[in-house]
């Protein structure tokens, strides 16, 4: 039966998310029932992406990654794939409306992963932060309003600025690996071999004027069914943030830093009772 192939592919989608980001799993167990399903289909189209540019160097990256486009596209035509990730996350854009500039956009990114290494100008990185993540904010934020298209142009430029938020502590958080394993060097103008505490901060206080425009101008006005679940999310990328900003320069590329499991579990408390008290 094909409903039973559905199930299976959603719960794959929902595997995908819960093996790689326990964080981001917890953040969406905390969205309403009705929409988790959606949000665990978008983020195991966009992990399986990222897998292939970043960990399968023993393959010809270029190739799957051209493959999974084609399969993509396949099942957008077809109506289903037997691959599980496409053909739950197939449904969603259906299901949504998702536009495909939004799709092309994240697979350009991706498939710069495959060649570039820096990126020299604000430009090129601002486009690179579009497609890897704004874009990825803006399918959720679909799935949020459900249609509402007001309320979609209303919340946009936020959503785009929490998913820039959130990429760049993932970069600065990930200098190591990025740098040395992957070669990489997102940040413009930026030497990462030689990292000051100048250029440490210029980082931090675009990521903090991100997340300051997202909370102010997006998160407390999303639909109920979203809310909570997106500010677990933005308190935890705070959070990193905050534990990065104390890592001197010189050392973070040495500093892996993560969020323990109590502290997430103090952080659900505490922001639950400000959910509860309508602060945010």
């Amino acid at each position: 039966m094909k409903a039973l192939f559905d199930t299976v592919s959603f719960e794959c989608s929902k595997l995908v998310t819960k093996q790689y980001s326990t964080s981001f799993s917890l953040a969406v167990n905390l969205l309403s029932p009705k929409i988790r399903k959606d949000i665990y289909n978008i983020y195991g189209f966009v992990r399986f992406a990222d897998e292939i540019v970043d960990s399968f160097h023993e393959y010809d990256k270029e190739l799957l990654m051209n493959n999974f486009e084609k399969d993509y596209y396949l099942a957008i035509e077809q109506g289903v794939s037997l691959n599980p990730i496409l053909n739950s996350f197939q449904q969603t854009v259906k299901r949504y409306h998702i536009p495909d500039n939004m799709v092309q956009a994240f697979l350009k990114s991706m498939k710069a992963d495959l060649y570039k290494t820096t990126y020299q100008t604000k430009e090129e990185y601002d486009a690179y932060i579009y497609g890897s993540a704004d874009v990825v904010g803006l399918m959720c934020l679909k799935v949020f309003v459900d249609g509402d298209v007001e309320r979609y142009n209303e919340l946009k430029d936020a959503a785009m600025r929490l998913g820039s938020a959130f990429q760049k502590v993932n970069f600065l958080r990930d200098l190591k690996d990025d740098y040395e394993v992957l070669n990489r060097s997102y940040f413009p103008n930026i030497d990462l071999g030689e990292l000051n505490a100048d250029s440490k901060q210029i980082i931090i206080n675009e990521i903090e004027e991100d997340f300051e425009f997202a909370f102010k101008n997006g998160i407390h006005k999303l639909p109920i069914e979203a809310k909570f679940g997106v500010y677990i999310a933005y308190r935890y990328y705070k959070r990193l943030l905050k534990k990065l900003k104390k890592v001197p320069s010189e050392k973070i590329m040495d500093t892996r830093i993560r969020i323990s499991n109590p502290m997430k579990i103090n952080l659900l408390a505490r922001s639950y009772v400000k959910y509860k008290l309508n602060i945010i």
